[in-house]
């Protein structure tokens, strides 16, 4: 018993020693994780971005989908236990995550010059280089709809989604507010410029959900970005908000009769951005400079039909391919940014109200998470 006692003491002498040498090693670093939506966009940046990034740097990069807000990436921060390391985000979501301090700040001085040499500041599109961020790609949100279900005329202005007695049929909508609100007051015939304005008035905002009552009853809600594709191949819509890239390959590669109305566009610009407390905060840097750079996104627009948020990439992009990209003149005739400022600001306000007006008898969800 008492050696079993020395033998209990020199254990503990020995736990309480100080660690040193070989014993104290830093913690394995993860495998870089990027996190973006899903679907063929995804896949267009594993094919651009992710998979070219493995090979130069001779390591494993994960790839994960999310639904986009900061609900995950406000926990993981706030735990300390950030799992995440570069985030594909909505503009208006990159101001938030950052305004909360959510996010790591960017050293855009870190970012490749274009492929013509010209210089980073000079080269992206404005509002792409952002405290947090660093735009990647320009989408849009767009109706599409079925030509196979359309008799007569095919549709050619925003208005024709609200219009069930000239088009009959269900019509698909993201369920969020955003573009939601937007549209239906350029429909209404408020002139893009004057959309937000509009939208800071109570009448504004009455004004959009009239307009919305006349669908309400046809209107399928979906959530993720495949959903609208789903919807028209089940036949369950005959137009459908979409996000105009993820109706490429069902268009061109798949040769469906979908069609594009660019009439009234809402573009956007996405951008990577990195949580704050990322383990592989050096290696996320290297990442966004490397799939930021002009060939990249260039290349990107091979496999999905967003613009690059570079003046330089675009000049690498085949014309056939930019007709098909938001960015396209014929394309941008009553278009509108979206103002991710503004809906940094009023998301959470009008959301409640979304929600407030589809509880009094708008359908339901399609029924999947985004």
């Amino acid at each position: 018993m008492h050696s079993f006692l020395r033998l209990g003491v020199a254990g503990v002498a020995i736990a309480l020693l100080p660690v040193t040498g070989a014993v104290a090693q830093a913690p394995v670093q993860k495998d870089l994780t990027v996190v973006s939506w899903g679907g063929s966009y995804t896949r267009s940046q594993m094919l651009a971005y992710v998979k070219p990034f493995r090979s130069r740097i001779g390591e494993w990069v994960s790839m994960e989908t999310y639904g986009g807000g900061l609900k995950e990436i406000r926990e993981q921060v706030e735990t300390e236990n950030v799992v995440w390391d570069v985030v594909d985000f909505e503009q208006s979501d990159l101001i938030r995550g950052c305004r909360d301090g959510l996010l790591e700040k960017i050293d855009h001085r870190k970012l490749m010059a274009g492929a013509d040499g010209t210089s980073v500041a000079d080269d992206f599109i404005p509002g792409a280089l952002t405290e947090c961020g660093v735009g990647q790609m320009v989408w849009a949100t767009v109706v599409a709809y079925d030509g196979s279900q359309i008799e007569g005329d095919r549709p050619s202005a925003l208005a024709d989604f609200f219009d069930l007695s000239k088009y009959p049929g269900k019509r698909g909508l993201r369920r969020d507010p955003r573009v939601v609100m937007e549209w239906a007051l350029m429909a209404d015939g408020v002139a893009p410029g004057e959309v937000y304005a509009t939208l800071e008035t109570e009448d504004g905002i009455e004004r959009a959900f009239s307009v919305l009552d006349r669908i309400r009853n046809g209107i399928v809600w979906w959530s993720t970005g495949s959903e609208p594709v789903r919807l028209l191949d089940s036949g369950k819509v005959v137009m459908t908000s979409a996000w105009n890239g993820r109706m490429y390959r069902p268009m061109v590669e798949e040769g469906k009769d979908y069609a594009i109305v660019w009439d009234g566009q809402l573009w956007d610009i996405d951008s990577w951005g990195i949580p704050r407390g990322s383990a592989n905060l050096a290696k996320a840097m290297d990442f966004i400079a490397f799939a930021t750079s002009s060939g990249q996104l260039a290349e990107q627009t091979k496999y999905i039909s967003y613009g690059p948020a570079r003046m330089s990439a675009m000049a690498l992009v085949d014309e056939d391919t930019r007709a098909m990209l938001p960015t396209a003149a014929a394309n941008m005739a009553n278009a509108l940014q979206t103002d991710a400022g503004w809906w940094a600001t009023h998301h959470g306000e009008l959301s409640a109200r979304f929600e407030q007006w589809l509880a009094k008898g708008g359908r339901g969800p399609s029924g999947t998470a985004r």
